[in-house]
């Protein structure tokens, strides 16, 4: 039976079913009723692994000390108890009347590095040739050998914890960020500050920062935070409309007032009545409309195009831009009133690039987002993957992580992003450099290859357990040339 056990030790990857089929030799070869791994987490016993519990027994659990169970988990020392009929510490015990004659319980403990780390039980019937000292003695050799599984059961159980509370630490800290901006760095953490102390009010809020860092997003977390919530939130992109259209769009205008303008129509301003206006890329407004706004933001007054009737709106005014306000006024093409009358609160915006410890975060949102879209189940990235989403620049800040992890998302084919998933701008960190062999910050396709060998390699061994001949076997590659290539590739299996 050792040899049966070793051979499953030796084939079995999972360590839960590795300890699920030890319970089915010892039932084969020991007539076991009933058995049971319990592993200490803690300071209670859980049971891993068992075979004939009631259902009612499954989940139950053992302190230090309480019960036999407790007890070898204590003293370090195995129990044999011939008749558990007879027993007076099992008086009601669940299961003792389906037996029909005598029946032995054996529990040993479970040693890891000369520490105690659970125990392995079983009920036995009792025949006249029973050597119950033997079987203690078996069983402990059975517990000696999966030992080693068994730590890495509590091992992988206390992983799965720790990333749990990471994650529920991570949730409740986004959960406490305005809006849905993601983001936990000390600029990000600024930047709520000064939303949570702008948005009660109704203080106008000039939103600045490079393309694609989340004006919009931030504007809509003001908002959100802000009495006029349920109220309208109307937007207006100035840089989207050609420049005589704007005005129209934003004021209104009279049937007749234009060539084309065949009815009266409704100007934004005149639809956030009540709620809040949202101006973005306010800097490429005409200086001509810049007059007529300003004069909205200081009477909340206008008129729209064709009428000389004077309209009031109770609006909120948030605008953002990416343009440096400072030197169109320096060229005459932003008028200083206005700045200094959009210029209350201001708010900045940072690039992606000083962000770096939000991107990850930002990745991971993303993945979440697309596979709720794509119906896909990506669940990580790996480290290849990893490293280059931290060392690129991201010019296109939030944006292009963005378009990044959607199309890493589409042509991911397993559960994993690879950096083979990641658009070619990202292959190599050419603001840092070339990598070894590239030439001018291109990777020629030898360097590509080998790059991409190294990540197979790396996930195969990931896969097994740092098992080279089982990683080899899954690539199609004989224990040599696996060898061969990682010490070429210099990757170590540890």
């Amino acid at each position: 039976m050792i040899q049966e056990v070793s051979r499953v030790i030796i084939h079995e990857r999972d360590v839960n079913i590795l300890l699920e089929k030890v319970l089915d030799l010892l039932e084969q070869r020991m007539g076991m009723l009933c058995g049971t791994f319990t592993l200490l987490i803690g300071d209670t016993l859980s049971i891993e692994a068992s075979r004939g519990l009631d259902e009612s027994r499954r989940n139950q659990v053992y302190r230090i000390g309480e019960g036999i169970t407790g007890h070898v988990a204590e003293t370090g020392r195995s129990h044999i108890i011939p008749d558990l009929r007879k027993d007076p510490r099992f008086p009601n015990r669940a299961g003792l009347r389906k037996y029909s004659g005598q029946v032995a319980f054996i529990c040993v403990p479970l040693f890891h590095h000369e520490e105690i780390i659970g125990t392995l039980s079983i009920d036995r019937p009792v025949e006249p040739d029973s050597d119950l000292e033997r079987d203690a003695a078996l069983l402990e050799i059975v517990a000696g050998i999966t030992a080693d599984a068994a730590a890495e059961c509590i091992e992988l159980r206390s992983e799965r914890q720790s990333l749990l509370e990471e994650n529920r630490k991570l949730r409740n800290m986004l959960a406490d960020n305005p809006g849905k901006l993601v983001g936990n760095c000390r600029e990000m953490q600024l930047i709520y500050q000064q939303v949570r102390q702008v948005a009660p009010s109704d203080a106008t809020v000039l939103i600045r920062g490079a393309s694609g860092t989340g004006k919009e997003l931030l504007a809509r977390a003001i908002v959100e935070l802000s009495n006029r919530k349920d109220k309208p939130f109307i937007t207006l992109n100035c840089a989207a409309l050609p420049e005589n259209l704007v005005e129209s769009e934003l004021f209104g205008h009279e049937r007749g007032a234009f060539t084309g303008a065949v009815a009266r129509r409704i100007g934004r301003a005149e639809e956030a009545d009540g709620g809040t206006l949202f101006l973005d890329e306010i800097g490429d407004l005409s200086l001509q409309t810049q007059v007529k706004l300003l004069r909205l933001l200081q009477e909340r007054t206008f008129s729209r195009i064709g009428s000389n009737e004077e309209l009031h709106s109770d609006v909120r005014f948030l605008a953002a831009t990416s343009r440096n306000l400072e030197e169109l006024m320096e060229k005459k093409l932003f008028r200083e009133d206005l700045y200094y009358r959009l210029n209350i609160f201001p708010i900045m915006m940072p690039d992606l690039a000083v962000r770096k410890g939000d991107v990850l975060l930002l990745a991971e949102h993303f993945i979440e987002k697309m596979n709720l879209k794509y119906g896909k189940k990506i669940t990580g990235l790996s480290p290849a993957a990893v490293n280059m989403l931290t060392t690129y620049s991201w010019p296109g800040n939030v944006r292009e992580l963005e378009n990044c992890m959607e199309r890493a998302v589409l042509t991911a084919q397993s559960d994993c992003i690879h950096h083979y998933n990641l658009p070619p701008a990202l292959q190599y960190r050419q603001f840092h450099g070339a990598p070894p062999g590239a030439e001018g910050g291109k990777a020629p396709l030898e360097v590509l290859m080998r790059e991409y060998e190294r990540e197979l390699i790396t996930q195969a061994l990931k896969r097994n357990k740092g098992n080279c001949s089982a990683a080899g076997r899954e690539l199609g590659l004989s224990p040599r040339m696996i060898s061969y290539r990682m010490s070429k590739l210099n990757i170590k299996p540890e």
